[in-house]
């Protein structure tokens, strides 16, 4: 079947089509900055804390690959991936608005579950979303501003708190269960944007129209669940050789992730305080936040700047750059006892950032058939939320015997997964554009 004709879009409708990731990733910046914290302000000890955070990588591994799937078959009036990011951003911004009122732990867990399951709803139709709209050229250019949107909001998530300190809040203000009443305020903006910033993006450019052909295809194909999940298996096995190899280099940097998100707060408290007692932890999720603002402000500009180092050198070969960056950062980041020498790995973390919401995605998508992209994208989520899993089931067992119940320890292994992560990249093979600088030239 013959591709549509994409035309092409200018900066700015690009900047546009991918506003919604400002929301979306604004919520998920308020999770990496504040779940912590709030789960130990609710009587979670820190040994037990990636049980906690089991919501993202579960939910994910459910839900991607199937709405995926589903997008793929779907014909609304809306479109085949607008109803997905409806859906999903109302459930988040739901999710996200009653999250730091939560009178217990169970409750905040729950809460989780549905703010990352909705989260999920929206992310692979989005993704999927960057491949439909844009022709072959320019889906760097939309994969990596997208990736520049996600280190804007990441970078004003993690700030809110000190902003609304600096506006004259009492960060030392909280409620009953000790959650501070800025945490609250950085939650209900975050609700906002969710919503807000996705009906933007549909409106402003929406999808494009299936053409009569399209539509015959999918009208041809089997529905139902069964004809989903039997879309879902024959996906897995004819997966593209490329596709596997990046299995490999995603366990890694997402292990790295995982860990650094969950333990950065607790390991600052000791490298600046000595301890991990509530008010060290509380002091340390402000400094976090400020480093976090830092390295998701040095993701953003290093997004675009990737954007023509990505045409000339290749996706795998700046990606692999970048994680060797964020892994020696890590490294560091435990060793340093002043918050102002702090802001100089975070350079490091805020490259690796930028290079692993964008690049990843460019060699994807140079790999995978047109008509299977929202199931490849939903089933390459797996690929993130596999060593997710891995992390929040293992990291109990060793937290203390291995790593010496040290949130420190824990930042280093993070640092030494990453470095992992650059190697495997450099083993992964793309066939056509992303392989190479030549074919992107154009874009």
């Amino acid at each position: 079947m013959p591709q549509p004709f994409k035309p092409r879009l200018s900066l700015a409708r690009i900047a546009q089509m991918n506003l919604g990731f400002l929301g979306l990733q604004f919520s998920f910046g308020l999770q990496q900055s504040n779940m912590g914290p709030i789960y130990r302000y609710l009587g979670a000890d820190e040994a037990s804390m990636p049980l906690l955070w089991l919501a993202g990588p579960m939910t994910g591994l459910i839900v991607q690959p199937i709405v995926g799937a589903l997008s793929d078959r779907t014909t609304s009036r809306l479109g085949r991936r607008t109803p997905y990011f409806l859906v999903g951003a109302v459930l988040c911004s739901l999710a996200l608005f009653a999250m730091p009122f939560s009178p217990a732990l169970w409750v905040a867990a729950s809460l989780l579950w549905i703010l990352d399951a909705a989260n999920n709803i929206t992310m692979e139709p989005y993704r999927a979303y960057v491949s439909d709209r844009l022709a072959e050229p320019q889906q760097p250019t939309g994969f990596l501003v997208q990736s520049a949107f996600t280190g804007l909001a990441q970078t004003l998530s993690y700030l809110a708190p000190t902003i609304f300190v600096l506006m004259g809040m009492n960060p030392d203000l909280v409620d009953a269960n000790g959650i501070p009443h800025i945490t609250r305020l950085a939650f209900v903006i975050g609700a906002i944007l969710s919503i807000s910033t996705i009906v933007w993006s549909v409106w402003r450019v929406p999808e494009l129209p299936l053409t009569p052909d399209e539509r015959a295809a999918l009208r041809a194909r089997p529905s139902g669940a069964g004809a989903t999940l039997r879309e879902l298996g024959a996906a897995l096995r004819e997966m593209p050789p490329a596709m596997r190899q990046l299995a490999l280099a995603m366990f890694f940097q997402w292990y790295g992730m995982f860990c650094y998100w969950q333990y950065a707060v607790f390991s600052l408290a000791r490298a600046l305080h000595g301890n991990g007692s509530a008010e060290a932890v509380r002091d340390a999720t402000l400094v976090n936040g400020r480093l976090g603002g830092f390295y998701n402000a040095v993701a953003f500009v290093a997004a675009l700047a990737l954007v023509p180092l990505t045409r000339r050198l290749g996706a795998g070969p700046v990606h692999a750059l970048c994680m060797t960056a964020s892994g020696a950062a890590m490294l560091a980041l435990p060793g340093i006892g002043q918050e102002g020498w702090a802001y100089l790995p975070m350079l490091g973390i805020g490259l690796g950032w930028a290079s692993l919401m964008g690049n990843p995605y460019v060699l994807l998508a140079n790999a995978i058939p047109p008509e299977r992209t929202g199931v490849y994208m939903g089933i390459f989520n797996m690929f993130i939320v596999l060593p997710m899993l891995f992390q929040s089931v293992t990291m109990p067992l060793i937290y203390g015997p291995l790593l010496g119940g040290d949130a420190r320890h824990v930042l280093m292994l993070a640092g030494g997964a990453m470095l992992a992560a650059a190697i495997a990249t450099l083993l992964v093979r793309v066939p056509g554009a992303a392989a190479g600088a030549a074919p992107l030239t154009a874009g």
